[in-house]
């Protein structure tokens, strides 16, 4: 785990600004929720700190040293789980230590491992093709979580999903994150979820972080109704209007 900065940072594509000035700090082993409404940069944000987008003006920083393109130390996870179709669960999973070069029997213990603990053990030769969308984002997050990233930048992985897979997949990420030294940036559209995940919210605007909200019992499902977190929630909310 290790902490991340942006100073001042402007981003943008080539058809203008998208983020202008943002200051934001994420501390090591946090997970930082980012809301905001649709087309203020979230998404954008993550692909800066992925190291798939330069800064226009400013610095961002991965545990004190420039972000200047993609390490195998950021994983990115995707709403669409981005699973080649014509490789098994299991060897997606291994295509990422595939690339660095570890052992066949190593990649294959892992990926085994990681699968079984998104709840996928006996599915390891099935095709994306014949697994549903909630079991797909859990071969995403094993092949993510199987590579060791320090850091973690999740961009709406469960938005595409129905309520009740996206509940399942939630608790699911609570229980590997309890067992998982990283720091994670988690972007979504929905307050939420938000609350729920994150240790603060951070709510984002073209102009940069309007609001940081700390979030009192994190992670934790029975408390969801605590007059704390309506608190927290009821800040994020007032941001966002």
């Amino acid at each position: 785990m290790i902490p991340l900065r942006m100073d001042a940072v402007d981003l943008g594509y080539d058809g203008g600004p998208v983020v202008r000035g943002l200051d934001l700090d994420v501390k090591p082993g946090e997970v930082l929720a980012i809301a905001g409404a649709s087309g203020c940069g979230k998404s954008t944000v993550l692909r800066a700190l992925a190291g798939l987008l330069p800064p226009r003006a400013g610095t961002i920083l991965a545990d004190g040293v420039p972000v200047r393109g993609p390490s195998p130390d950021r994983a990115l996870v995707f709403q669409d789980d981005a699973l080649l179709p014509w490789r098994t669960a299991r060897r997606n999973v291994e295509l990422p230590l595939a690339i660095r070069g570890t052992s066949r029997a190593e990649r294959r213990a892992r990926a085994d491992d990681w699968l079984a603990r998104v709840g996928l053990a006996g599915q390891e030769r099935r095709l994306p093709g014949q697994l549903s969308g909630g079991m797909r984002q859990r071969v995403q997050l094993a092949r993510t979580l199987a590579g060791s990233p320090r850091v973690v930048l999740m961009d709406e992985p469960f938005g595409a999903l129905d309520a009740q897979t996206r509940a399942a997949m939630q608790r699911l990420l609570v229980g590997v994150l309890a067992t998982t030294p990283a720091t994670v940036v988690f972007v979504t559209h929905d307050v939420d979820e938000a609350v729920l995940l994150g240790d603060r919210v951070a709510v984002l605007a073209p102009d940069g972080v309007c609001e940081l909200v700390d979030v009192p019992y994190p992670r934790e499902m029975g408390l969801r109704d605590a007059p704390e977190v309506a608190a927290a929630r009821g800040r994020v909310l007032s941001a966002l209007s």
